[in-house]
């Protein structure tokens, strides 16, 4: 373990080159670099290493939808000249297996950690200075401080809100009992990603959803595209919809809601709010740091993720850039590398979007919104995925597209995509477009045959 220890007022404190609040993706990833680099490194965490993104986040939901998905693909095998008689599925051993494969890679976490020296403290840090962080009753001296506290689940202030039993993300994904109906209130990626899970399982569900389309930020011809599918396998979607109460009811809790035509009302057995996340700013200490904010009341920072205080990085969901897990791990590189003395700067124009329904929509750079925004001119490339060989092989029944946003010199500006896999394949245009390519540069490459990434060849 590299510390050193002082002693002021007869009792000691220890020092690190770097203190680290948050063990999720920036965290843990920001640690393990700072260790292999050679620094001394303490890591706090108050709940369980990987954060949100690994226990309730990113990696057990996938781990229920690739469940999903494999009983919908043995529901419908009979499209691939398989017989599967009888499938089914049993929801308390899926979620038993989520647990299995969240506490397998937390493990490997920690060991990864406690290989590059890095101390982990379980409690919660607060930041007294600078330089000084509290966990309990030790305190700890540092020459860098690094944030990256996450972000918690925002319940909006809807009447009736604290009267019902809603879930929340995290109770959808321990709950064992599979509920004959379900309202989402939000159609983002949370409230998609749930959506076709329970409606893989029978699950009759209403998706509530304030904006004209769902998916907010991705491409809206491929997220109607999307939700056309959806609509087919009997989710119900309720567009430009204001939530105004929420009440008990005979059949569970009923959502009460106002729009173009005017008002009304769906009953569910289970209620879940899936409306977004926020930093988490308090708890921290961070009133001791005096820092300048965004006007959006996240913490600054720079393209080295540096705040207004030298010395104090933040990563992850707490500077509010990008609330996305790939982000974090990325911004805590960039962090590392400035703290030790390595040139690098943080990039936000390829940042992939997915959202694992099934099928798959992915988006990365600018979308055709956010271009005519600016006024800059452009060309959408549009191609079915039925031009891949591999994707018509594997997706019997299913559409799927290719969109791809050119400057007028042919520049990669956006690329979105709706099919399996989209989330494999969306970081083929990322790559172009964090490096300046142009469309007719695919063409260079040699895509092996046959793949469904061939299809950026076809441009």
């Amino acid at each position: 373990m590299k510390y050193f220890l002082s002693c002021r007022q007869n009792f000691y404190t220890m020092k690190y080159q770097l203190a680290i609040i948050g063990g999720g993706p920036a965290g843990y990833t920001a640690a393990e670099a700072a260790g292999k680099a050679g620094l001394s490194v303490v890591l706090f965490e108050k709940k369980s290493l990987g954060g949100v993104c690994l226990n309730e986040g990113c990696i057990p939901t996938k781990t229920l939808l690739y469940s999903a998905k494999v009983y919908e693909s043995a529901k419908h095998a009979n499209k691939y000249a398989v017989t599967v008689p009888e499938a089914s599925f049993d929801l308390g051993k899926i979620v038993a297996r989520k647990q299995k494969v969240v506490r397998k890679l937390v493990l490997g976490i920690k060991a990864k950690l406690t290989a590059h020296g890095v101390n982990i403290v379980t409690g919660e840090a607060t930041v007294i200075d600078k330089n000084t962080v509290k966990c309990g009753e030790e305190t700890y001296e540092c020459e860098n401080l690094l944030l990256c506290a996450g972000s918690d689940t925002f319940i909006p202030p809807i009447p009736g809100v604290e009267e019902v039993d809603y879930w929340t993300h995290r109770d959808a994904l321990d709950n064992k009992e599979v509920p004959a109906s379900l309202a989402i209130v939000g159609g983002g990626v949370i409230g998609m990603e749930f959506a076709s899970f329970f409606c893989s399982l029978g699950v009759k569900v209403t998706v509530v959803e304030m904006m004209d389309e769902i998916l907010g930020g991705m491409d809206k011809e491929l997220s109607a595209m999307l939700r056309a599918e959806y609509a087919k396998k009997g989710i119900k979607f309720l567009l430009s919809t204001k939530v105004v109460g929420l009440s008990k009811g005979e059949e569970g809790i009923t959502v009460s809601y106002e729009n173009a035509d005017g008002a009304g009302s769906v009953s569910a057995e289970k209620l879940l709010m899936s409306v977004g996340r926020r930093p988490v700013m308090k708890g921290l200490g961070l009133e001791n740091l005096d820092l300048e904010l965004t006007e959006r009341k996240c913490i600054k920072v720079d393209e080295h993720l540096q705040s207004s205080v030298p010395g104090v990085y933040v990563c992850g969901d707490l500077n509010g850039v990008s609330l996305l897990a790939h982000t974090a791990v990325r911004e805590a590189e960039v962090a590392v590398h400035h703290i030790i003395g390595k040139e690098d700067k943080m990039s936000y124009q390829a940042i992939p979007g997915v959202v694992y329904t099934n099928p798959e929509i992915a988006s990365v750079g600018m979308s055709e919104e956010a271009l005519q925004a600016k006024g800059i001119a452009y060309t959408a490339l549009k191609l079915p995925m039925a031009y891949s060989g591999r994707f018509v092989a594997e997706n019997e029944g299913m559409n799927g597209v290719c969109k791809v946003l050119a400057a007028e010199d042919g520049t990669v500006l956006g690329a979105s995509m709706l099919g399996n896999p989209a989330s494999e394949l969306i970081i083929i245009a990322g790559m172009a477009i964090e490096d300046g390519k142009k469309v007719e540069d695919w063409k260079r490459y040699v895509f092996p045959h046959p793949t469904a990434g061939e299809i950026f060849r076809e441009f």
